[in-house]
């Protein structure tokens, strides 16, 4: 498995935001409908929450998606 560290700037990003920011989605629309249907996991367990806030240190894999991302940097 490939691992891609995606660094913000911020204290936390959004689940939503993330998979935005880290071209893992082309909309807002996309990322909310891939959550929804349970696509999504974050530290390994299944994320139906748009609003989860990621810090740095976690990571978040998506279905048939070989890559998982790590969110680095950020105020702590």
């Amino acid at each position: 498995m490939k691992v891609k560290q995606i660094a913000i700037t911020t204290e936390f990003i959004k689940l939503d935001s993330f998979l935005k920011f880290a071209g893992v989605c082309e909309t807002g629309g996309e990322a909310k409908i891939l959550i929804q249907e349970g696509q999504v996991s974050v530290e390994g367990e299944t994320c139906t929450m748009r609003g989860k806030k990621l810090y740095p240190g976690m990571t978040v894999q998506v279905a048939d998606d070989e890559t998982q991302y790590e969110v680095i940097g950020g105020v702590r």
